[in-house]
């Protein structure tokens, strides 16, 4: 059975909301809820991005059933893989067992902040090779060595450690990204209901049971002609694909490479209105696809209480009937 997340999106929520927004997602009845880690929105328009991890930490205190996870954290420039070890252990302690540790690649968007450029995307992901080699020891507990061509760890370790494993997931769009990290991680994450993407990973787990966790963003409301404007102004960057939304460094990139995207083009990909029937086809999309996990992102800051109330009592009960 598909489990239904709800995305804290900190690109356009201040940290407050975002610890009500959790606390009403879990009360809605969601399975899971995942947060976006970010320094920039996307576009000026969003207006936030507060730090993900204070919020976390935050949210841990305000839930006590839903899955919590980070959709993702880039542990390979603006977070050194050592420190992100750390903070998923102790949000895993802090949360009871209930966090998942969701990586990926990153974008230039966040990570030029630091001032170290941006490297390509095949040097990207030797980069989170050897993260993921350095967060999975320190997670295992012991003493940590270690020396690559991009990081060096020095005798670190993890002194408040879960009793059981964290599970990771990565962030894939393609066979590439598959065969690189499918075999270092447990769960699949991607933002297109791409079933070739789920079978590769599959195959690498044959035996085992992954998840593959997906994201849809909707804007729902009670006037379509309204949620299509908000879909316009904060999303159209969505249209651009994750090769192009990955190498762009700042707002005003996003701003231009999307200035031609019409309201039309964003209709034709993103949920707009108070159809639920269009929500659950497009999530439909993705079980098709063989996802387990569907996170849904509602577009729009003041949006959210109205939507989360929805989703108690058409939303959830039409996806899980």
């Amino acid at each position: 059975m598909t489990s239904f997340g709800y995305t804290l999106m900190t690109e356009q929520s201040g940290p407050r909301e975002l610890v009500g927004n959790a606390a009403a997602g879990e009360r809605a009845g969601f399975d899971f809820e995942v947060i976006s880690d970010h320094y920039f929105p996307w576009l000026d328009a969003m207006g936030h991005a507060p730090y993900a991890w204070s919020v976390l930490g935050a949210v841990t205190q305000v839930t006590e059933r839903v899955e919590l996870m980070t959709y993702v954290t880039c542990p390979i420039m603006r977070y050194h893989p050592a420190v992100v070890a750390q903070k998923a252990a102790t949000v895993d302690l802090l949360s009871n067992g209930r966090f998942i540790l969701g990586l990926g690649a990153g974008e230039n968007l966040n990570e030029h902040v630091v001032g170290q450029g941006w490297p390509g995307v095949n040097v990207r992901h030797e980069m989170l090779t050897e993260a993921l080699t350095i967060i999975r020891s320190l997670l295992a507990g012991g003493y940590v060595d270690f020396v690559g061509d991009h990081y060096r760890v020095d005798s670190a370790k993890l002194w408040d450690l879960p009793t059981s494993p964290i599970p990771i997931g990565v962030a894939v769009s393609g066979e590439q990204s598959v065969q690189a990290f499918a075999s270092m991680a447990e769960h699949l994450i991607a933002v297109e209901p791409d079933a070739e993407l789920v079978r590769s990973w599959e195959g690498v787990h044959e035996g085992r049971r992954p998840r593959s966790i997906g994201q849809l963003p909707v804007c729902w409301g009670r006037d379509r002609d309204a949620c299509l404007d908000r879909a316009h102004e904060l999303f159209r960057w969505f249209g651009g694909g994750w090769k192009v939304n990955a190498e762009l460094p700042g707002t005003a990139g996003f701003a231009g490479a999307s200035q031609f995207v019409t309201k039309d083009d964003v209709a034709g990909s993103i949920p707009c209105g108070p159809d639920i029937d269009a929500i659950v086809q497009a999530v439909g999309e993705f079980e098709d696809a063989g996802f387990s996990d569907v996170a849904l992102v509602q577009i729009g800051d003041e949006s959210q209480c109205d939507f989360l109330a929805m989703a108690e009592n058409e939303l959830l009960p039409a996806l899980r009937g």
